[in-house]
C-alpha cells in the first residue's frame, strides 16, 4: 500500500489464524483468566495519588521545568491511567456483575487526565471491539481527510503530536452519539476536581495535568501503541502484539492480539493467554519497539493514517 493508496477492505475478520472459541475449548484454563484484576484498584489509586502529589510539588517550578516533567514523568503516568481506563472499560476492576462500580472507578482514574474522558471512551470502545475496522463505526480509524492531509514525514509527525485532539474529536464527526448520563457525571466530577486543584494550588498544577495528558498521548514513546496495534505494517495483518518492557507500565496493552481474542481477560492475565496457547500467537508478526513503530510510521511511504483496514459491518441490533 503506497502513500497514494486507499484503505484495504478485506472480507475476513481481524485475523484468520486463530479462533478464540477454538482456543478456549482446547485450553479450558483460559476461561479461568476471565476474572477481575485484584491489583488494578490499588495500582490506579496509587497513580492518582502520585499525580496529586506532583501537583503540589510543581507549584513553584519554572514553566520550562513544569513542561519537562509533564512530558518525562506526568506523561507516563497519565498515559498509563488512560490504559487503566481502557482495561476498566471491560469491567476488569470489579467484574461484570458490578458495572456501575467499574464506571465510577474509571471516572476516578480519569481525574489526573484533566479532561473528562472515561465515560465517552467506554461508549465508543465497545464499537471498536464489535466492529473492528468498521467504516463509520470504529472511530479508531482515521478519517479520509486525515489520510489525505497527513501523508508526508513532516505532516505525519504533526499528526502524531496532535493525536489527543484527533482521538477526542474524531468520534463527534464520524459516529456522533447522544450524550449519556455517565458522561455528564464524568464532566461534573472532573470540573469540580480541576477547580479544587486550582483553588488549592493555583494554575500551574492544572497546567501540569493537562500538559501531561497532551504530551503523554502525543509524540511520546508510549504512544507507539496507538500505531502498533492496528496499522497495517504487513499486508493482510491488521492487529499486532508487542511483548516488550513498556507493557509493565501500560497494563499489558501490548498483548493486543490476545486482548482482541479475549477482551474480558484483564491485562494482568494476558501474558498467560500466550503462555497457555503459544501456537496461536508466537508465529504471528509482532512489534519489538514502540519507538521504532513511530519512526517507521513517519518515514515509511507505505505507512500513514490511511494504512488501516476498513470493512463494511452489519450493525448489530444490540447497541448497548
Amino acid at each position: 500500500m503506497g502513500a497514494q493508496g486507499g484503505w484495504s477492505r478485506p472480507e475476513l475478520s481481524h485475523r484468520a489464524a486463530c479462533s478464540p472459541c477454538l482456543t478456549a475449548a482446547k485450553y479450558p484454563a483460559i476461561k479461568d483468566l476471565m476474572r477481575p484484576d485484584p491489583h488494578i484498584k490499588w495500582t490506579v489509586t496509587g497513580l492518582v495519588l502520585l499525580q496529586l502529589l506532583a501537583c503540589w510539588l510543581v507549584q513553584g517550578l519554572a514553566w520550562r521545568w513544569l513542561f519537562f516533567w509533564a512530558y518525562a514523568f506526568g506523561g507516563c503516568v497519565n498515559h498509563s491511567l488512560t490504559l487503566a481506563i481502557h482495561d476498566i472499560s471491560h469491567n476488569t476492576a470489579f467484574g461484570t456483575g458490578r458495572p456501575a462500580h467499574n464506571r465510577w472507578f474509571a471516572i476516578f482514574a480519569n481525574l489526573p487526565v484533566g479532561v473528562p474522558y472515561a465515560a465517552s471512551f467506554k461508549k465508543y470502545h465497545v464499537d471498536h471491539h464489535r466492529y473492528l475496522g468498521g467504516d463509520g463505526l470504529d472511530v479508531d480509524i482515521p478519517t479520509r481527510l486525515e489520510g489525505w492531509l497527513f501523508c508526508t514525514p513532516a505532516r505525519k509527525l504533526l499528526w502524531l503530536v496532535l493525536q489527543p485532539f484527533f482521538y477526542s474529536l474524531r468520534p463527534l464527526c464520524v459516529n456522533p452519539k447522544a450524550v449519556t448520563r455517565m458522561e455528564v457525571l464524568n464532566t461534573l466530577v472532573q470540573l469540580l476536581v480541576d477547580a479544587a486543584i486550582f483553588a488549592l494550588w493555583g494554575i500551574k498544577p492544572v497546567a501540569y495535568l493537562l500538559a501531561s495528558s497532551l504530551l503523554g498521548l502525543g509524540l511520546h514513546p508510549i504512544s507507539g501503541h496507538f500505531v502498533a496495534e492496528h496499522y497495517m505494517f504487513l499486508k493482510g495483518h491488521e492487529t499486532y502484539s508487542y511483548y516488550g518492557p513498556l507493557n509493565w507500565i501500560t497494563f499489558n496493552v501490548g498483548y493486543h492480539m490476545e486482548h482482541h481474542d479475549f477482551p474480558s481477560i484483564p491485562g494482568c492475565n494476558l501474558p498467560l493467554v500466550r503462555k497457555i496457547a503459544p501456537e496461536y500467537y508466537d508465529h504471528l508478526p509482532q512489534h519489538h519497539s514502540w519507538v521504532k513503530v513511530l519512526w517507521d510510521f513517519v518515514f515509511e511511504d507505505s505507512l500513514g493514517p490511511y494504512a488501516r483496514v476498513k470493512r463494511v459491518c452489519k450493525l448489530a441490533e444490540d447497541r448497548l
